[in-house]
Parts: C-alpha cells; structure tokens; sequence
C-alpha cells in the first residue's frame, strides 16, 4: 500500500511552479501569473519518495496524478497470474497516473526508482480548476493524447522482431526525453535496473545485457554500469528502420 504522507516527506521549501525549470514540460505555457497562483494553491510540492517506495498502487482508489520534479518513477501492473508487467518509465516533467483518469481506481501501481520528488496534483481540485480555466482543461486533454501515443508506441515497440531493435528504440526515447529536459541526450545514467528494462521489452535479462555488449563492441554505445554514452545516434536509428524494412 502506498504510504500516507508524513512531515518528513515533505519538503521544508516550498518549490514555486513559477521558478520551476520544467513548468514548459508539465504545465501550459499560455497560464497567466494569477491562474499559476490557483494552480499552485492546489497542488502539493515537494513529495519525496525513497527507492522502492510506492508513490500508488494500482486498484487503490484514484485521488491524484503526480508530477516527477526529480528522480525517476516505474509503473507496472499486476497480471492475473500474480506476475509483474513494467509499463512504463517516467522522467522529470511527465505525469503519472493520466491512465487512471477514467476510473475510480488507479490501472497500475508506481514506484520510486530512486530518491524521487514530485508534485501532487488531487483530481477533484484540478477538474474544479480546469473548468475554470480552458488552457489548463486544453493542456490534460494534450496530456492524455499523448499518453494514448505512448501506449501505441509501446506496442508497436513490443511487437518488434528482435532484441536489437527494442532496446535501441529504448535509448533513442530516452535520448529524446532527456534532450526536452536540456540535459544531454548522449550521456546519461540508466534510472532503471537490466531486470526492468528485461521486463518491459519482453527480454531476459540475459539478453539485454548481451545486446548491450554488442553494441558497445560495434561502437554504438558506450555503458558502464548505468552509466550510458550513445556513441552513434544515426546507427542506432538505422538498427530500427533496417529491421521494419526486413518485415515488409
């Protein structure tokens, strides 16, 4: 169960969404000063979560989605036999929780990869002040478009014929998404273990940690750990498209 929140969860500074360097990714450009300040007064900043921790867990009710500040968050569900399906990872910027908004119960469990920060937004507020504001209303609905995409993405991403191909799909969306956080989009450390990124491409583990041997043989990468440098972005992107053509 996810824990309720406690004083030392919180952090003593409040951030402001005003100075928040990924207000661009999370939030509407179009808000004026005096509609962040209601947003603000809603939402809850400076949630920490330690590794491990549950930030929900997945058929508890649903009261809120949450903004990843720092850190990093995996969602995952329950299969009906009892076993764990990761569906997702979520970097600083995105939302979670977007995949609940239809149901009074949250579709996934999410957990903390690492000491982890967010914001809370409660969705009985957020719908009150999104009818009040349609930049913000027209934002979700942006939001939730592309969480519809994402899970497209995914299935195509599954659906993949070799290994090569899913987990250099993987490195070019995190390379993508670290790239909109302006943070490098070639060096960067791995948030999530082998055995999950395993998980979430349908691989063992074994040969996720064989095909990132082969890549980093070819040149393409270069890992250490979770340390991770893309060596040759347009390789890795030619590994894709050479694989969807040998389908046709």
């Amino acid at each position: 169960m996810a824990q309720p929140i406690t004083l030392r969860q919180v952090s003593p500074l409040k951030a402001s969404c005003h100075q928040c360097s990924l207000s661009n990714l999370c939030l509407p450009l179009a808000l004026n000063e005096n509609e962040l300040d209601r947003l603000e007064d809603i939402v809850q900043q400076g949630r920490i979560f330690n590794r491990g921790e549950l930030v929900f867990e997945q058929s508890t009710p649903f009261r809120s989605c949450f903004a990843v500040r720092s850190g990093a968050i995996k969602t995952s569900i329950i299969t009906e036999s009892g076993e764990e399906q990761v569906t997702g990872f979520f970097m600083p910027g995105e939302l979670v929780g977007l995949d609940s908004m239809s149901s009074d119960a949250y579709a996934c469990s999410a957990k903390a990869l690492e000491r982890t920060s967010v914001c809370e937004l409660p969705v009985d507020r957020l719908e009150e002040l999104t009818h009040k504001i349609p930049e913000l209303q027209h934002h979700f609905f942006h939001l939730m478009s592309q969480e519809i995409q994402n899970s497209h993405q995914l299935a195509m991403l599954l659906s993949k014929n070799t290994a090569e191909e899913r987990i250099a799909a993987l490195l070019l969306s995190l390379s993508s998404r670290f790239g909109r956080r302006r943070m490098s989009p070639t060096q960067f450390s791995l948030p999530m273990a082998r055995n999950d990124i395993a998980n979430f491409l349908g691989l063992a583990v074994e040969t996720v940690s064989r095909v990132f041997t082969r890549f980093q043989n070819q040149g393409l990468i270069r890992a250490r750990g979770r340390e991770v440098e893309l060596l040759d972005i347009e390789a890795l992107q030619l590994v894709t498209r050479e694989s969807s053509r040998q389908r046709c």
